[in-house]
């Protein structure tokens, strides 16, 4: 549906969860078909998992038309609130892992690309990552995720984690040096050479 035939296309994100809890049963669609695709992204980074990640987007979902009626427009974007949420359900599920999670448990992700090699490679990558990221303390887990995953900036990422950009940037730090040790011994086994860049 284009914006000359969809009266919410043009319409903000803040805009539409009004709307939402106005009735307008529309409103919901619209802010859906734009934030669920990020949402639903940025939980498989998250967790290797598209099982899991569809769980935590459709809870994430859910908790964002609770809050419809007391959304305060002037107060926080509501893309970065749902990141917030989301960030929080999957630390949670990490957290859960860290008794240990083994290759089994964590499903091939779908995937056209053309090599059954380099498919491999990529879940095998997105494996040993998930892993790595259960292992780091929950907030620098979550704020490498959202940093070098998200691509989100560090002012957005301490808006969602509620800390100050400072304390982002050394978390970021912290955790991207912390991954990389966990995860150097593994270099061969994920197709890195020594002169790979990381």
């Amino acid at each position: 549906m284009n914006a000359g035939t969809d009266p919410f296309a043009a319409v903000s994100d803040a805009a539409l969860l009004v709307a939402f809890a106005n009735g307008e049963p529309q409103a919901a669609r619209v802010l859906t078909a734009r934030l669920l695709p990020r949402v639903l992204g940025q939980a498989t980074r998250m967790l290797g998992s598209r099982s899991e990640a569809e769980d935590v987007a459709q809870e994430a979902m859910l908790r964002l038309w609770k809050v419809a009626r007391d959304w305060r427009q002037d107060e926080a974007q509501v893309s970065t609130w749902l990141y917030r949420v989301v960030a929080n359900l999957c630390t949670d599920r990490l957290r859960r892992r860290r008794g240990g999670i083994g290759l089994d448990q964590v499903p091939e992700p779908p995937d056209d690309s053309p090599s059954v090699a380099a498919r491999m490679q990529d879940d095998r990558r997105m494996t040993a990552l998930a892993e790595g990221l259960a292992a780091l303390p929950e907030r620098q887990a979550q704020a490498v995720a959202l940093r070098h995953l998200e691509g989100l900036s560090n002012p957005e990422i301490a808006q969602i984690m509620d800390i100050s950009v400072r304390s982002v940037e050394s978390l970021t730090a912290r955790g991207k040096r912390a991954l990389a040790d966990l995860l150097a011994g593994r270099k061969a086994e994920l197709g890195y050479g020594d002169d790979t860049p990381e």
